[in-house]
């Protein structure tokens, strides 16, 4: 038997280790739960029938024609993942400087919206609110000069936001970081009725080094500068809070912290500071930088996955966007039935 250790001032023995030692200890007295309905799944829609891209930079990620979307949505859904976040590769041909196509009511999004909602109508749909994917420029606010225009952005942004509210999306998410665009969203969705769609807001976004697969996923690189004239500066902590202080005035319903590994203690501080549901957004590059290190067999991709998403959940989000949705539910599933 191996001897006691005593605290020496109260003579008390402290063994945190005893509740380590089983797995149904560990269990019971773990802290942070990571389940499937944590999880949004974003997916990549593209014009066309029956066609699957995979995406270089983002192994296990595709592009989906609309009909092979719906398939994906399915699983997804069978898998107890209650929402999607759709992204559009839109074709040359259709983008402009002004980003006409995001309002087409008629475009890849709202028919991706509504094929969805029939399909699935308890399917959680959540559209992108941004001008990058449709841009010449491939800027998320329209370019005058050399410099992107915020307030004529905000009223291109406040039309695609009421279009994919009336193709049926429950969510709409401006990803911009233009000023005062909760604002307008909100007024202009409000004004035609739609008062039950929600906005989830990208109110930390900062110019991250961590967004280039998702840029070739869409072809939605600028084609000049950076984006740090809108989004913010990876330095700043406490202006992460004065932007989410104003999304929640304007009436957002969900804020969010994009990209989340590198930016754990902006999701705790925001958690700290709202009592509105926190959500993070697991970006590509986090993502691709643990699929290129399990090809390389230097890493376990599973524990890795799931150690990374609880931690998100740790710090305080409360829902979490990450291509990994899939394989995580999948695994939680796993190991739930071992359980």
């Amino acid at each position: 038997m191996e001897a006691t250790p005593a605290d020496n001032n109260t003579g008390q023995v402290h063994r945190p280790r005893r509740l380590r030692r089983t797995g149904a200890l560990r269990r019971m007295v773990q802290e942070t739960v990571l389940t499937a309905a944590d999880l949004i799944y974003p997916l990549f829609v593209m014009e066309g029938e029956g066609q699957q891209e995979a995406i270089p930079s983002m192994p296990n990620c595709f592009r989906y024609s609309l009909d092979l979307l719906l398939e994906e949505a399915k699983a997804v859904w069978e898998l107890g993942i209650g929402a999607i976040a759709l992204f559009p590769l839109i074709p040359h041909h259709q983008k402009d400087n002004a980003g006409t196509e995001s309002y087409n009511p008629d475009g890849l999004i709202p028919r991706a919206v509504r094929a969805l909602k029939q399909a699935l109508p308890e399917l959680l749909v959540i559209t992108d609110v941004a001008l990058d994917p449709y841009s010449s420029e491939g800027h998320d606010g329209i370019v005058q000069n050399g410099q992107i225009l915020n307030d004529e952005t905000v009223a291109v942004l406040a039309k695609q936001a009421l279009v994919q509210a009336e193709a049926g999306a429950d969510f709409v998410a401006p990803s911009d970081m233009m000023d005062g665009r909760v604002r307008e969203i909100r007024k202009a969705l409000d004004a035609e009725g739609w008062i039950n769609v929600g906005i989830l807001a990208y109110s930390a976004k900062y110019a991250s080094a961590y967004y280039g697969p998702f840029r070739d996923a869409l072809d939605s690189a600028p084609k000049f500068g950076d984006k740090k004239t809108y989004q913010m500066d990876a330095a700043n902590a406490r202006e992460a809070l004065k932007e989410v202080e104003l999304d929640i005035k304007e009436g957002a319903d969900i804020v969010m912290v994009k990209p989340a590994l590198a930016y754990l203690d902006v999701i705790c501080r925001i958690k700290q500071h709202t009592n509105l549901p926190v959500a993070a957004y697991n970006v590509s590059g986090e993502y691709a930088m643990v699929k290129a290190a399990a090809q390389q067999g230097w890493i376990d991709e599973k524990a890795v996955m799931l150690e990374t998403l609880t931690s998100m959940k740790r710090a305080g989000a409360d829902l979490i966007l990450t291509y990994f949705a899939k394989d995580a539910a999948l695994a939680l599933r796993t190991e739930k039935g071992k359980a």
